[in-house]
């Protein structure tokens, strides 16, 4: 029998809403309040006020590897909304690309040709990071010195770090190759490009993110018995005695629980906690040394098509990835460029940022100089992830609390993971484990990762022509 049966949580994003998805078919009462007029977090869309067109405040991705997103977003029904992408493009600033797709060889060796045929690295940079990758699977998984300093002993070249490693860990980490740890870098890389055929293969959302929190999933809540309440903000967590007493909402109202879930940033909750409690306790107070990492999106609206693949994983080049998402209405034609630990946009201002990628753009996807903009905007995240520099862990705290009934949810959280939507969900299964664990259940939430693969089954052969695209032969 089940005594704690009421659980508020304090936030609407994937991780407190991946605790709800799971504490709820489990037989607890759940209720969310989520300050904003939408649920989603910073995985959420926006109202484009010229328009009235929903818009993604910044594209978001997931991989193979992130096998507790799937299940989440499988549970409640909202997986008919991601397409995956199998082949990666890379593209370098003489518009040449390359395809990156796994072929039958066993794991860790399914990418090996297409490594090979990467024209924006020499023979002797292959060598290299082949070196390196053979090391990082060697290396201890919670060694987490800096990353700039082991790829130099290591045989990494500037080539070497700034046309692959960077490519790839800037854009999965959100931070700079000068400020990253060993241990995330490894995660990525190994994890994500080794371990299994399918594990560094990308899907996107079809829809905007708002839609994804749209009418299936809140329907799916509903059948739950999950109460929901957008734009109820709280404003104070009350504590006494080393339990939370309720939950004082903005409005005034008292909200009182059982068990209590914080799923907001950490920055957020430290302004909740009472300041003797988030003082007094190690936990709350060492969040102050976390760092975030800001990312920038451009978002381009063209009066023609100007891309003809879903996306480009950029090399050498101010921006990192550019989506395409196709034509969102009649006559306009949507890209979306995204720069990582995007620091210098913060310095620049929005319109010379705006300027750069066009001009980047224009350079890249010639057709762009004779298409129309039709409208631009940038978004920057200020604080979109926290910063995984050398031994970050240290400052990120487990879901359980020093305080009886809190619990808290997060990618901040120790979970394990970087900073992303798997993270998150991650975060929330693990918040709802400790909440079970304290009604006397125990039960794994927590899915298992992909399975080694000895053959990539899912092998599709080659289109040779899209591997070796030049200037000449092939138009973006």
């Amino acid at each position: 029998m089940i005594e704690t049966r009421r659980v508020l949580i304090v936030g609407g994003g994937l991780a407190g809403l991946a605790s709800a998805s799971a504490l709820a078919p489990r037989g607890f009462q759940v209720k969310i309040l989520e300050s904003r007029p939408r649920l989603g977090g910073r995985a959420s869309s926006f109202t484009d006020a010229a328009t009235g067109q929903m818009v993604d405040a910044c594209q978001h991705v997931t991989m193979g590897c992130c096998t507790n997103l799937a299940h989440f977003i499988k549970t409640i029904g909202i997986d008919q909304f991601f397409a995956r992408q199998p082949d990666l493009w890379f593209m370098t600033p003489d518009r040449r690309v390359s395809r990156f797709a796994a072929d039958r060889l066993p794991a860790p060796l399914h990418l090996a040709r297409s490594m090979a045929r990467a024209h924006y690295l020499s023979w002797g940079d292959k060598l290299r990071i082949g070196w390196g990758m053979l090391a990082l699977r060697q290396v201890d998984p919670h060694d987490d010195q800096p990353l700039l300093a082991w790829l130099k002993r290591n045989r990494q070249s500037r080539r070497t770090i700034e046309r692959f490693w960077s490519v790839v860990l800037v854009s999965a980490l959100n931070e700079t190759i000068d400020r990253l740890g060993l241990k995330y870098a490894r995660k990525v890389l190994v994890d994500g490009f080794q371990r299994h055929p399918q594990g560094f293969e990308v899907s996107l959302p079809t829809v905007p993110l708002g839609r994804l929190y749209g009418g299936e999933m809140t329907d799916w809540f509903a059948r739950q018995g999950v109460v929901i309440e957008t734009s109820a903000g709280v404003a104070l967590i009350e504590v006494a005695n080393d339990r939370v007493t309720g939950l004082q909402r903005r409005d005034g109202q008292l909200e009182v629980a059982d068990e209590y879930i914080s799923a907001v940033p950490w920055p957020r909750l430290l302004d909740l906690l009472p300041e003797p409690v988030a003082e007094e306790h190690s936990c709350f107070a060492q969040l102050r040394n976390l760092e975030t990492s800001p990312i920038a999106s451009v978002h381009l609206w063209f009066d023609r098509p100007v891309l003809d693949r879903p996306h480009l994983v950029l090399v050498d080049c101010l921006g990192h990835w550019i989506f395409n998402r196709g034509e969102t209405t009649p006559g306009e034609h949507y890209l979306q460029v995204v720069v990582s630990a995007a620091r210098s946009a913060r310095v620049l201002g929005n319109q010379e940022f705006i300027e750069r990628i066009v001009k980047e753009l224009a350079e890249l996807v010639p057709v762009t100089r004779t298409a129309t903009i039709l409208r631009s905007r940038v978004v920057i995240e200020h604080a979109a992830t926290f910063s995984a520099v050398p031994n970050v862990d240290r400052w990120r705290p487990t879901q359980e609390t020093p305080l009886a009934n809190l619990t808290l949810a997060g990618d901040w959280t120790a979970t394990g993971w970087p900073a992303t939507m798997e993270g998150a969900v991650r975060s929330g299964y693990l918040a709802a484990e400790a909440i079970l664990r304290r009604a006397g259940r125990v039960e794994q939430i927590i899915q298992p990762d992909l399975a080694p693969l000895a053959v990539n089954k899912k092998y599709r052969p080659a289109n040779k022509g899209f591997l070796f695209t030049s200037r000449k032969t092939r138009r973006p």
